[in-house]
């Protein structure tokens, strides 16, 4: 397993420098001049230059790329050109929040779609079957900010015009609120965000447990006189989960840091809307630091899901 581990850590971590490789190259390159941004359009050739030296701009693209790269591990992640704040404080605020969000929709929508999955490949091809898998596809069907729209309608709008207990339209917060401040703000957008996640988990598990029940250990067990729940407990569920696993591993990087309609929608301060910021402004140490810490939630989710999968199949810690 030590082995497996160093191996997975290793490729991690050269996805990461890669990527980084990438990132730092297409914010080089995109049209403008970052001085222009941050010292306004009428600036004087003069300025311009003082700003470039400054900047280490006029440096070799090498030596630009190291120094930004070691002020990054060392967690020197410079000031905002916008906002002229440390960027490494306002990723850190906005990372916590999308992990708060990530968390909470995971708790919805794993439980619900193995749940359901498990229903539908139990009854393949019956009633129960047919009936989540049409449900289910319809509602992965819809855009997201349309199902935002749509549960703020109900939940919020009309609940409050009945006059009874609503949740809150938007999920705009101060820096610094705690989980169970933040709970009923976080409530409409992780349902937005499991009406996403849950055709995907019910499908996987659904295909899982039907695969599994075909298998000779399985029909072995049931030979073999053992109760119903051990049957499915111990030898369906835990073949049958282990596509899902990967999923719901990699989903967790998605919602820590791709909820960019849905944190727009919900007025949410993730790291999705805050990217969208820095895109408008042209704020490219922010750029740079959000998509970083987007490739590293991604990268560390892909681990996770090795691992867990290697944890549920020994084999794979042999291959």
């Amino acid at each position: 397993m030590a082995n497996f581990l160093a191996r997975r850590l290793g490729f991690m971590l050269l996805t990461v420098l890669l990527t980084s490789i990438i990132i730092f190259l297409v914010t080089q390159w995109l049209p403008g001049d970052v001085c222009r941004v941050i010292l306004g359009r009428e600036v004087g050739q003069a300025a311009l230059a003082d700003c470039r030296a400054e900047l280490g701009l006029d440096d070799a693209l090498p030596v630009r790329y190291l120094r930004w790269l070691g002020n990054f591990v060392t967690g020197d992640w410079g000031q905002s050109f916008s906002t002229r704040a440390a960027i490494l404080p306002i990723v850190i605020e906005r990372t916590r929040n999308s992990l708060m969000l990530a968390l909470v929709t995971l708790v919805i929508s794993v439980p619900l779609g193995v749940v359901l999955g498990s229903l539908a490949g139990l009854n393949e091809n019956k009633l129960a079957d047919n009936l989540i898998s049409v449900i289910a596809l319809s509602v992965v069907g819809l855009p997201e900010f349309v199902t935002g729209i749509v549960l703020i309608q109900l939940f919020s709008f009309e609940l409050r015009r009945r006059g009874l207990p609503f949740l809150p339209a938007s999920s705009s917060m101060r820096p610094g609120t705690g989980f169970v401040e933040a709970l009923p703000l976080l409530v409409l957008p992780a349902l937005t965000a499991t009406l996403v996640l849950l055709a995907y988990i019910a499908r996987l598990t659904r295909a899982g447990v039907i695969e599994a029940l075909k298998q000779p250990y399985v029909r072995t067990a049931v030979l073999k006189g053992l109760p119903g729940p051990t049957v499915l407990l111990k030898h369906v569920m835990r073949n049958a989960l282990l596509p899902t696993v990967t999923v719901i591993a990699i989903s967790f990087g998605w919602l820590v840091s791709g909820l960019v309609v849905i944190e727009n929608v919900y007025n949410y301060p993730g790291l999705g809307r805050l990217l969208i910021f820095a895109i408008d402004r042209r704020d490219l140490p922010l750029i740079q630091a959000i998509t970083m810490v987007t490739v590293a939630a991604l990268a560390s989710a892909n681990l996770i899901a090795d691992l867990l999968y290697a944890y549920l199949n020994p084999r794979i810690r042999l291959a």
